[in-house]
């Protein structure tokens, strides 16, 4: 039965309703005398007042109800009781990864024109530097860290604020930005039933439950706690730039405040491991690691119970259009040649696995259904599934594919993959990745893999030269060491590694680049076709036989 009102924001008022003096956020300010790192914390009840004064503010200063407002602020407070203010009046939260490179940021505000702006200083220099890209922008609106402290009467102020507007599941509740790691960033549509979902699926998929301690190292993903009642304790980490992270000040964050839950890429939760390692220090509080945004390789897997004293690693599969998908943890984790293990679709989400086909699929009747175990176009079905994206016809036609049957539309991944014979869904790679030779397709994950047991393998990366249907396939490696030299020797012993492979065999052209192209958002998505353009410029190692 759809609910009478699905506004996001009404989770935030239950909490502050329910557990008003349960700790909401925990924001770093600093450090004690006695090295301990010292949190500004607030009660559900206080972010719930802080929503309030904000939702007041915004109001004054003429934003309305579906009102586009890109959003420009620090990750912590100022995110999370922006956007949900946003959303308790309806307006429309545009959420753009600020490190996505400065024209791509521009393009994107342009296309998505949004008639507000709140942000930090920079963000409004920046509307008045590039006009034409923020002409839409008719209300400009300074963030502050805090709003509550500003107004004369918090509770008068609250007046008429508090109550969210009624917003039926499919009305637009945001626009999240993919992170354009294959491809331009697109502006994803998500209605308030999406969000909806996602918490529901992420509650029952993990176990969640109110009181749990949250470290979100990817910022987005705090806007689930207060609807999952989880107390959200803000890292210290650079968004921009979260590869350089100090591991140290992440086990600190953990282990003083009890944290149970974390989200982060596999580079980041790999620097924390390694920390862990080194110093001989375990998370014992830690319930469950989500780990996320590219494959979690074999080394963090296996390093995860030597820190994960007290719970486990998992990895979700998903991606900004449609998450989460499935999951696999260490416990029910299997390794295979084949392409690494996503686990099963998790509840009420559908998958099918289709004949690869680069072009537009109009309705799911024109896709062809493949059996179990053999790799295809990777397609999914589900209630959190998203169903366009803002302003963007062209891309809209060749992700989404219709299904009249059941009234629903299918998402294509992107990701080539397989079903196995239990239902658990393998990822083989991206589809833009894959490799076209004369004599069959290569993936990267089967083809990668047994590369990656090598010591001196850091990172790995399957490429195709030349047209499509006519590929050379070779490798790129990111060597372990920077003092790296001997790329003969080392090429060798990779070729003698996968001579008798069923696809890696096929690869006889190393290169050795030290530093990956990544994408922005998680440093962990291999930029694969930049390295393909690099190595048509470079010469190969080609080891003979």
């Amino acid at each position: 039965m759809p609910l009478a009102n699905a506004n996001i924001a009404r989770h935030l008022t239950a909490m502050a309703a329910s557990r008003p003096d349960a700790p909401a956020l925990k924001i770093p300010r600093g450090r004690t005398r006695d090295g301990r790192i010292d949190y500004l914390t607030l009660s559900f009840a206080e972010l719930d007042a802080e929503v309030t004064a904000w939702t007041t503010h915004l109001t004054a200063r003429g934003l309305r109800r579906g009102d586009r407002t890109l959003l420009m602020v620090k990750a912590g407070l100022p995110l999370i009781a922006a956007a949900f203010a946003l959303f308790r009046m309806g307006a429309v939260p545009v959420i753009i990864d600020p490190g996505m490179g400065l024209k791509s940021f521009l393009s994107c505000v342009e296309r998505t024109q949004p008639r507000a702006l709140l942000g930090i200083p920079l963000a409004q220099i920046l509307s008045r530097v590039f006009p034409r890209r923020f002409r839409s922008v008719a209300v400009r609106i300074a963030a502050k860290n805090s709003l509550t402290a500003r107004l004369a009467a918090p509770g008068a102020a609250a007046t008429g604020a508090r109550l969210e507007a009624e917003n039926a599941a499919t009305d637009v509740a945001a626009i999240l930005f993919t992170s354009g790691s294959t491809g331009a960033p697109k502006g994803v549509v998500y209605e308030h039933g999406m969000f909806e979902a996602q918490v529901e699926l992420i509650q029952r998929c993990y176990g969640i439950t109110p009181g749990e301690i949250d470290l979100p190292m990817l910022p987005i993903f705090a806007l689930f706690n207060p609807a999952l009642g989880m107390t959200t304790v803000v890292p210290e980490i650079d968004p921009r730039h979260p590869s350089r992270v100090d591991p140290a000040k992440i086990v600190q964050a953990i282990r003083q405040e009890g944290v149970t839950n974390s989200f982060g890429s596999p580079t980041l939760w790999r620097i924390v491991a390694d920390y862990c390692e080194r110093e001989r220090v375990t998370l014992p509080s830690l319930k469950r690691v989500l780990s996320a945004g590219a494959p979690v390789p074999a080394s963090l897997w296996a390093a995860a119970p030597r820190f994960l004293t007290g719970g486990e690693l998992h990895s979700p599969y998903g991606a900004t259009e449609a998450l989460p998908i499935a999951s696999i943890s260490a416990t029910d984790r299997r390794a295979s040649a084949d392409g690494s293990a996503l686990g099963r679709p998790v509840p009420s989400v559908a998958v099918k696995i289709v004949a690869i086909q680069d072009g537009p699929i109009a309705a799911i009747g024109d896709a062809v259904e493949l059996p179990a175990g053999q790799i295809g176009e990777i397609l999914v079905s589900g209630p959190m599934v998203t169903r366009s994206y803002d302003q963007l016809p062209e891309a809209t036609a060749a992700a989404k594919v219709a299904d009249p049957a059941n009234g629903r539309f299918w998402h294509r991944m992107g990701d080539c993959g397989f079903l196995d014979a239990d239902g658990v869904l393998w990822f083989c790679g991206r589809k833009v990745e894959r490799v076209q030779t004369a004599y069959g397709t290569l993936h990267t994950e089967p083809c990668e893999q047994p590369f990656r047991v090598h010591p001196w393998v850091r990172r790995c990366a399957l490429i195709g030269l030349g047209p499509p249907g006519a590929q050379t396939p070779a490798l790129v490696v990111e060597p372990e060491s920077k003092d790296f030299q001997d790329g003969l020797t080392l090429a060798k012993e990779l070729r003698a590694l996968v001579r008798n492979h069923p696809s890696a065999g096929a690869i006889r052209l190393f290169y050795f680049h030290l530093h990956f192209p990544v994408d922005v958002r998680h440093n962990a998505k291999i930029h694969r076709l930049t390295l393909a353009k690099w190595a048509a410029r470079n010469q190969p190692v080609e080891p003979k036989d």
